[in-house]
């Protein structure tokens, strides 16, 4: 990897491009607001502004010598931002090798708790996912028209230093809700950043890859575990029918799965840090005490 641009530098993309800029590389990317743009300067990232309304000025320059790129903005109602505005911009890039793309497990939809693959078809349940499956299949087929490698990245759900269940206890926003046999997939910022960075220096014969930990477990047991690490009280547990859930939060207790990820393992050759929340718990407050 030569440079990295990144549409939407942000959590997930920021933990890729710390592992990359030490190694002398070049990195870019988008922010959607000049107080967005202003913080990616600071940390010393070439930034620019695409807020997905029109095309970002001198983004089409900053493509010409970029090797890799990496997509994490999401689509919108008409389709997919990076896409609309400078598809042609990448389709003419000379010495672009790669191109990454962070979509959801969302989009399998409802399973009813059994274990799924990549070899599932996309199933998804609401707007939200549909959207995801066509900014998929759009950019696999930029990919086939245009000569690109491109590769897409389904992830559970993220957490991290700053977005983990102790930030949910301290802030006292963290709830125990229970919905019987309900399971949440996770996966560690930090294990998203191995698996783009074997994705992106070549490995991996596959297009679609699930990025998860592979323990899928419920939301309250997390909770529980989180709270006595930090020898404080759990929420008490409330039943999902009573936690008046906004519509996002009941769509997301509408779906369960347990979603497989050893293809990253057996096909990009990542063995994961953090196998589970308890050992990516462990390591966030390690490093928050150190």
């Amino acid at each position: 990897m030569t440079s990295l641009f990144c549409f939407g530098l942000g959590y997930s993309a920021e933990a890729l491009a710390r592992r990359v800029r030490p190694l002398n590389r070049r990195v870019a990317g988008t922010a959607r607001t000049k107080e967005g743009l202003a913080r990616l300067a600071s940390l010393g990232y070439d930034a620019f502004l695409f807020d997905g309304t029109a095309p970002g000025v001198e983004i089409a320059d900053a493509l010409a010598d970029t090797t890799h790129v990496l997509v994490s903005a999401g689509p919108d109602q008409e389709g997919d931002p990076t896409l609309r505005f400078h598809e042609s911009d990448l389709a003419r890039a000379p010495n672009l090798r790669w191109i990454g793309y962070l979509s959801t497990i969302g989009v399998y939809g409802n399973t009813d708790g059994a274990w799924i693959d990549e070899t599932a078809a996309p199933n998804p349940g609401h707007e939200r996912a549909k959207r995801r499956v066509a900014a998929e299949d759009a950019w696999l087929a930029f990919g086939d028209a245009h000569g690109k490698r491109v590769q897409i990245f389904r992830l559970g759900g993220i957490y991290g230093p700053g977005r983990s269940a102790f930030d949910d206890l301290r802030d006292g926003t963290a709830r125990r809700i229970v919905k019987p046999g309900q399971v949440f997939n996770r996966i560690h910022v930090d294990d998203i950043a191995s698996v783009l960075l074997a994705a992106a220096n070549g490995a991996g014969q596959h297009t679609i890859y699930n990025v998860t930990d592979g323990t899928p477990s419920p939301s309250q047991e997390m909770i529980a575990h989180a709270a006595d690490m930090l020898g404080i009280r759990p929420p008490p547990e409330i039943s999902v029918e009573d936690a008046n859930l906004s519509p996002m939060g009941k769509s997301f207790y509408a779906e369960n799965r347990r979603v497989a990820n050893d293809r990253l393992q057996s096909d990009l050759g990542v063995t994961l840090a953090y196998p589970s929340y308890r050992e990516g718990l462990a390591a966030i407050l390690a490093n928050s005490r150190s």
